[in-house]
């Protein structure tokens, strides 16, 4: 069955992973040490990674259990603190993980508390780009990093194991 919070309407779901993203920007201002006029930038940048982030783990989720014949349904919700959180559900409503959103950034962006090197060179090369095709260059190679791409797996083999 569906928890009493679904389902979310596109705009708040929207909304509640760019405030997420807006944590992360904050963290990545502190981090990189970026200047006043770098920090606009980051927010964007912040926002950015977290909603594509959740949006490509969600649809791996469902197009990977679909193809292995256990289909499962990620929906975001609002979790109990108010933080955007991802449940994953099978076709009947039956809730098989509930993820903190924040959780499965700090999976995709840091190693050990701090930022994954991988990460870090793209995303100071997105805070610090003299324009916005070299912020946007740099933000797609984050994203495509080894790190961030392998972000799933853990999640997928859970999913897709028979018996």
């Amino acid at each position: 069955m569906l928890p009493d919070s679904l389902p979310l309407s596109a705009a708040d779901e929207q909304t509640l992973l760019m405030e997420e993203g807006d944590r992360l920007a904050d963290d990545l201002a502190r981090r990189l040490n970026t200047t006043p006029e770098q920090e606009e930038r980051l927010m964007f940048i912040g926002r950015t990674l977290a909603v594509n982030l959740v949006r490509v783990f969600m649809q791996t989720v469902e197009d990977v259990t679909r193809k292995v014949g256990q289909p499962l349904r990620a929906l975001v919700t609002r979790g109990e603190l108010g933080r955007p959180e991802l449940l994953v559900m099978t076709a009947d409503g039956e809730v098989r993980e509930r993820i903190a959103v924040d959780g499965l950034l700090n999976s995709a962006f840091y190693l050990n508390g701090r930022l994954h090197p991988a990460v870090e060179t793209h995303l100071r090369t997105a805070a610090e780009a003299g324009n916005e095709n070299l912020a946007t260059r740099a933000l797609v190679a984050c994203l495509k990093s080894k790190p961030v791409l392998e972000v799933s797996l853990p999640y997928l083999g859970r999913y897709t194991r028979r018996g």
